[in-house]
């Protein structure tokens, strides 16, 4: 017990400081944490930290997925349902013919067995990629594209890889029936997500109390997640109907309270997540090193540089066919939406990381099939996910910035982001000039008193003209705005001293501090959200 607490105490140490040194070398923290987990877990001594597969995929993966789909834009998710789908169906089931083919004709393992390693490692994790994405601020839709993806396409794998499984354990496959199946999974989870959003938006407004919400928004992913997965399904397609619904009608049922607060704790929640499972999946290294007594260091070195050239290799070939063949095919889809220069396919090609999902299910193969025999080949099939997921992280993910400079996309997206600010400003125009008119409205319904209306009207103006010189891209306007904030942040620093220095003197207690002390929060937050895009 002492051990465990012990373990659950180191590791959000090692989190912070690798993400402390990442954030000094400008990489994305899962492959260094990935690394320092693998050096923890060669160093003599240390616990074995082992990684419970069945935990992984009902208790981590709902959250990861849900909190993504939450984020993302059902707008924009829709508009690109086709380049998605075809990453997220296509490629999976492409790379796991590819790898199944390759484990059958170089590594002799048989056809179900190859399609089991298949499954596993043909579903790639958007993390590491996306972080660097939008760091070197790519095309806005290479982002969307890589976001539903990574969405979807844990879906697709699982679904195939209870297929692979089940066909090694019982030794017969039937494509018709496994076709059949997968559209029943497919439908059912799609009506069971909308099932799950819409009701839990209306139970979340009927509770209105952020702390219950909050409660309510965790429970909301298991909830989508483990029936489908329990019936035989993957549940990760239910989960990402559910949070994609919750994105595009929580505007109009979640309080403001809860979404400020929801915030906070869910991108805490999700960076301790993420940081736990990159770390822990290094940690397995000890664990898989001691499985490998049947196989010399040349098999293993040979079989995983085989697995990974052909995992690597098929996302390539996938994806410029997949680009440019419908829009050849279709000339109504070749002008409502232009080919791509070929960069685009190609940085897209090269984010194919594996990550937790593939561990996870490679940890989930059963020890026996059905005739109680030993799972053929589940040690070499663990060492080989684990390689792949190695090497696709630490070796592509450490080359992918290079490779979006050599491109030409470094900062591609500049000039997007520059006309989403623009649209942001005009909407907070707008939305000030309709608080102005309400204003007007209101003053004469209710004969409301000058006093009441002249101090909102002032402060109501002056946000305005504030946003009037933010969103103005000259240099003089510039430098209005960051004095501006400048001396705001002065001028709140000055009432938290003065706050402090009340309360020190025993003129305020603690509650009316608090409640000082948030207001002056919120404004600093403010500010801090109009600078953020910037």
């Amino acid at each position: 017990m002492n051990q465990t607490i012990e373990i659950l105490i180191f590791l959000p140490s090692v989190i912070v400081a690798v993400s402390v040194i990442a954030e000094r070398l400008k990489t994305p923290p899962a492959i260094l944490l990935v690394l320092t987990g693998v050096i923890l877990a060669l160093i003599p001594g240390l616990p074995t930290v082992t990684l419970a597969p069945s935990f992984v995929l009902l208790a981590v993966l709902p959250p990861i997925i849900y909190s993504s789909a939450v984020a993302m834009s059902w707008r924009e998710f829709r508009f690109n349902i086709r380049p998605i789908s075809l990453l997220a169906t296509g490629c999976v089931v492409f790379t796991t013919v590819a790898a199944a083919a390759a484990a059958h004709w170089l590594l002799r393992l048989s056809w179900a067995e190859g399609f089991v390693l298949g499954a596993i490692v043909s579903p790639p994790d958007a993390v590491a990629p996306l972080a660097i994405a939008r760091k070197m601020q790519l095309p806005r839709r290479i982002l969307v594209v890589l976001e539903g993806e990574g969405l979807a396409n844990d879906a697709t794998a699982l679904v195939l890889y209870r297929f692979a499984v089940g066909a090694v354990s019982a030794g017969v496959f039937s494509m018709g029936e496994a076709l059949q199946t997968f559209a029943l999974i497919t439908v059912g989870e799609i009506v069971w997500g909308l099932m799950v959003g819409w009701g839990m938006l209306r139970l979340r407004r009927w509770v209105r109390n952020p702390r219950i919400e909050i409660m309510l928004s965790v429970l909301t992913p298991f909830i989508a997640y483990w029936p489908p997965e329990h019936l035989g399904g993957s549940g990760v397609l239910a989960t990402v109907v559910t949070g994609l619904y919750i994105s595009w009608n929580g505007l109009r049922l979640i309080s403001p309270a809860t979404r400020l607060q929801g915030i906070f704790f869910w991108d805490f929640l999700i960076y301790l997540t993420e940081g736990m499972v990159f770390l822990i999946t290094g940690l397995q290294a000890r664990a898989l090193v001691n499985h490998f007594t049947g196989y010399s260091p040349a098999q293993l070195a040979v079989s995983a540089l085989t697995v990974c050239g052909v995992v690597i290799a098929a996302r390539f070939l996938w994806m410029y066919p997949a680009t440019y063949l419908p829009r050849w095919i279709s000339p109504r889809l070749a002008r409502r939406d232009p080919s791509p220069p070929w960069q685009w396919p190609f940085a897209i090609a090269f984010t194919g990381i594996r990550g937790i999902v593939s561990l996870a299910a490679a940890l989930a193969i059963p020890l026996t099939i059905d005739n109680g025999q030993a799972f053929p080949h589940r040690d070499l099939i663990l060492f080989l996910t684990f390689s792949v997921i190695l090497v696709t992280l630490v070796v592509q993910g450490l080359l992918f910035p290079g490779v979006i400079r050599v491109l030409g996309l470094a900062n591609a997206g500049h000039r997007e982001h520059e006309i989403e600010r623009h649209e942001e400003f005009a909407a907070r125009r707008e939305a000030m000039k309709a608080a102005l008119v309400r204003l007007a409205v209101l003053e004469k319904e209710r004969e409301l008193p000058q006093e009441v209306v002249g101090p909102l009207r002032v402060a109501q103006i002056d946000r305005l003209a504030y946003i009037e010189h933010a969103s103005n891209g000259s240099a003089a306007h510039r430098r209005f705005t960051l004095l501006y904030d400048d001396v705001e942040a002065q001028l709140l620093a000055a009432e938290r001293d003065l706050v402090n220095e009340l309360y020190r003197l025993g003129k305020i207690q603690d509650e009316p501090r608090r409640r000082v002390e948030r207001a002056l929060d919120l404004r600093d937050a403010y500010l801090a959200n109009l600078r953020a895009g910037d």
